[in-house]
């Protein structure tokens, strides 16, 4: 049986909580931080770890077994992660750009055969097909553009892309980092009875300032134009997010304040892009006017030990 310390600790807070028993100050939300680092160790996301938990309650021995099952479908993934891939991908150009605007475009971050793959198993998963635009709005996860496909072989290999790693590596100005278990997702054309659910605008930073450096990833699997569904930032926010903040210390909530006002931007790209972005900037996806889908992959590597605040504002 796996005796890792902080799964025992994050499955008996866990336990303690669902039954009601948990002290104020050890609720796992209160320990995302930690727990995120910790599981992406095992190639395991945070959300489905703790519905996991919580819905099924499992012995400690379940739940080392649910872990290691993934851990293994992780190593199974094809075009795993090659150490001697140092060379740099974001040029001197790239670097100055994101210092200045918050976010960078890194170009043919995977192969065209690995986003295909990856385009074809969000096909699959959700049951529909390209040719027949009225399918596009048969959801299986309701009305939402999220798509739940964490662990298919396809989508490990876009994560374990030497490219994008070494894209997040040159950022971080580290290399201890792991990927983060995220989800895909699928945003068809806006129509009368499929309006765009989000997400709008927002944060998923803790808002006390200083906020601390942070990265997240978007990889489109396919051509996407600006007005089609386009990831959508503010640009250059993340230098003023701290004064921003505390011009909220005694008046309103930050998360309630009408980002669309800061001036977002829609970043196009083509089919195998990353946009890679501080976590300090406004950004959602948005409304898809045009007559296809965006189709996207999310893909984040953060380091072993987190500079994230423990208590979430």
């Amino acid at each position: 049986m796996l005796d890792v310390a902080g799964l025992r600790g994050l499955w008996e807070r866990a336990m303690r909580d669902r039954a009601g028993t948990c002290a104020p100050d050890e609720r796992c939300s209160d320990r995302w931080a930690h727990d995120t680092t910790l599981l992406r160790a095992f190639g395991v996301g945070l959300h489905e770890t703790i519905a996991y938990l919580y819905n099924e309650a499992p012995s400690y021995e379940a739940f080392t077994a649910w872990v290691l099952a993934h851990d293994t479908a992780r190593g199974n993934a094809p075009d795993a992660y090659d150490p001697s891939a140092d060379e740099a991908v974001l040029s001197p150009y790239d670097l100055a750009f994101f210092e200045e605007h918050g976010y960078v475009v890194v170009h043919d971050a995977v192969s065209p055969s690995a986003r295909r793959a990856a385009e074809e198993a969000i096909w699959g998963h959700l049951g529909m097909d390209r040719d027949d635009p009225e399918s596009w709005y048969t959801r299986p996860n309701g009305h939402s553009i999220w798509v739940p496909l964490l662990h298919h072989d396809a989508v490990w290999a876009n994560r374990c892309s030497p490219r994008i790693r070494r894209a997040f590596e040159q950022l971080w100005g580290r290399s201890d980092l792991y990927p983060t278990v995220d989800q895909c997702g699928f945003n068809p054309p806006e129509r009368s009875d499929w309006p765009f659910p989000g997400p709008r605008l927002h944060f998923d930073c803790n808002l006390t300032p200083p906020v601390p450096f942070g990265l997240q990833g978007i990889l489109y699997l396919t051509d996407t134009a600006a007005n089609q569904g386009a990831f959508t930032c503010v640009p250059g926010f993340h230098h003023r997010i701290d004064a921003w903040l505390t011009s909220f210390s005694h008046d309103g909530d930050p998360r309630t304040f009408d980002l669309y006002s800061l001036d977002p931007k829609p970043i196009a790209g083509r089919a195998g892009d990353l946009v890679i972005w501080h976590q300090a900037l406004p950004h959602g996806a948005s409304r898809n006017s045009a007559t296809l889908p965006r189709i996207v992959q999310y893909i984040t590597y953060e380091p072993t030990t987190s500079n994230e605040h423990d208590t979430w504002t």
